[in-house]
């Protein structure tokens, strides 16, 4: 980051805001209107909020330290056992990325929520200062924080899954926002977040400079939206929200309330239901995520804008679709009660032998193995069930109900290497992975896996089924074969017979083998017979 960039970008952009703040001739009571809602005109709840958030991630994940690369394994809503995680999941993150998108969402969203709620209290609450729940101090640095520290710690206790992340309170803003000034929210989130979030990137790399450059694998982006803890947040705001517009004489316009939710909801993939099959398979039901945003844009509008009239017996329109909101948010949040209720079955542990161990952690490799994320019990809907496969880097730690794959088998198999770090409140360690193979020709890979942890020896923990190149040299075919001693071995095999097997001719050498010759040169390996040279394996990241 260059200090003069950055001056002029954020300089450019006060500069700006100010002609237009002064020039506007409505400024002076828009100052007055922020004065009678807010003590000072300043949301000071969000700004204690966004502190906690930060210092979180600074002190407790380690990101001081470690900014690109915080402490997160115990810090996920990982089970009821296990409370550490659970108090922290809401407030923690995954990386910077994640951190700064859930602070420009906290700090546009959240200053419309602590002024649709007001530091001073409406008339029927009383009188400011005679008591401490009318109290402005009292209801800026200590009510309001303390009830977003609450929806976080529900986010966190209903969530399905290790979730991570201040953003299922985010949604809450965003849906109690919508509830009172829907048009003004909506343009917060289209708009402002993102002037945000491009003033971030813009102070942090002022000028970038790229190329063409290949990415490495990962999931679609839609297989990486907590989107049950984002809708558990949702409906939190938007019920808390009604129950403080309860009592107001006004509301908004129904038509403008079924527009902004529906358009928030779409933007930010409130429609994209999908299921993990395992081993780096997701389906997406976009089609029926659509038509839950619809009825949930329906019901919203409703529950804020109907009238008081029966719809039948005793029960209003309005009542009667609230009721239904909050079925809805039970129906959200109770599969995650037993879910959360589960630890570490006995054989989710993997071998000591082939894993590493730091304080309780047990760091291991496997392929095709159950993941002990999706539920125990197995349950089978719609062509899908919860029985699912994974392959990478896993960890276990039982005391703390963690089972999780830290790093999938295709992101090491493109990177060769991998860190893993574990820690608890205090202390933090890392874990080494390294893939070391030979990509054959026509015949996919033949690799080993290596963990090695801080201040230890790499172990070898993983070896791959041998891989048989698709060239066929005199009737013979080259098989590159893993060994369980952690070196690799060509088998030379005849009709289904094994000729010869021979370790790995090192980088310059050859080796003969009957009537066939095996050349290695630099990183990759050829068979040479009769003046003709035929690739049949290359090092993997060579």
């Amino acid at each position: 980051m260059s200090l003069p960039y950055a001056v002029g970008v954020v300089g450019a952009l006060l500069v700006s805001l100010g002609v237009a703040w002064y020039t506007d001739s409505f400024s002076g009571e828009f100052r007055h209107q922020l004065r009678t809602r807010l003590l000072l005109g300043v949301p000071w709840g969000t700004a204690v909020v966004s502190a906690v958030v930060v210092g979180v991630y600074l002190f407790v994940q380690g990101g001081l330290v470690h900014w690109n690369d915080p402490v997160t394994l115990p810090y996920r809503a990982w089970s009821y056992l296990y409370p550490v995680g659970m108090l922290t999941a809401a407030f923690s993150h995954g990386g910077p990325g994640h951190l700064i998108g859930n602070l420009t969402g906290t700090l546009v969203l959240a200053p419309i929520v602590e002024y649709a709620w007001g530091h001073f209290p409406d008339r029927r609450q009383g009188q400011p200062f005679t008591s401490l729940r009318t109290n402005p101090y009292v209801r800026a640095f200590g009510i309001f924080p303390a009830v977003v520290l609450g929806i976080g710690l529900l986010t966190s206790l209903f969530a399905l899954g290790p979730i991570i992340g201040f953003s299922g309170v985010v949604f809450a803003f965003a849906g109690f926002a919508l509830v009172h000034y829907p048009f003004t929210t909506l343009i917060a989130v289209l708009g402002v977040q993102s002037v945000f979030s491009r003033t971030y990137r813009a102070v942090l790399d002022p000028v970038v400079t790229a190329g063409i450059s290949g990415s490495g694998p990962s999931p679609p982006w839609w297989a990486e939206i907590a989107i049950q803890g984002h809708a558990l947040g949702f409906l939190l705001g938007i019920l808390v929200g009604i129950a403080v517009a309860r009592g107001r004489d006004r509301g908004p316009n129904a038509l403008r309330v079924w527009i902004a939710v529906i358009a928030f909801a779409v933007v930010q993939g409130m429609w994209a239901v999908y299921w993990f099959r395992g081993n780096g398979e997701f389906v997406l039901y976009q089609g029926v995520g659509l038509a839950l945003v619809a009825a949930l844009a329906m019901l919203v509008t409703v529950a804020v804008t109907a009238s008081e009239r029966p719809l039948t017996g005793s029960i209003s329109r309005r009542k009667a679709a609230t009721v239904v909101l909050i079925v809805a948010l039970s129906a959200i949040a109770g599969p995650a009660v037993p879910t959360n209720s589960l630890t570490v079955a006995d054989d989710g542990s993997p071998p000591v032998e082939n894993a590493v161990t730091v304080e309780g952690y047990t760091v291991t490799y496997a392929e095709n193995v159950r993941n002990r994320m999706i539920p125990a019990v197995d349950v089978s809907l719609f062509g899908e069930d919860t029985a699912v496969r994974t392959s990478g880097v896993i960890v276990v730690n039982r005391d703390r109900s963690i089972w999780t794959q830290a790093v999938s088998k295709n992101r090491l198999a493109y990177s060769g290497s991998a860190t893993v770090r574990v820690g608890g409140v205090g202390w933090e360690s890392t874990v080494e992975a390294d893939r070391n193979g030979w990509s054959v020709d026509g015949g996919g890979a033949a690799y080993q896996v290596w963990l090695r942890p801080e201040d230890g020896e790499s172990r070898h923990v993983f070896n791959s089924s041998a891989s048989t190149a698709d060239p066929q040299i005199r009737g013979k075919n080259v098989t590159v074969v893993p060994r369980p001693s952690g070196e690799f071995a060509l088998r030379i095999t005849s009709d289904g017979e094994t000729v010869a097997e021979r370790p790995l001719p090192e980088s310059g050498e050859s080796m003969t083998v009957d009537d066939l010759r095996i050349v290695r040169t630099g990183e990759t390996l050829y068979a040479v017979a009769d003046g003709t040279r035929v690739r049949i394996a290359e090092r993997e990241n060579g």
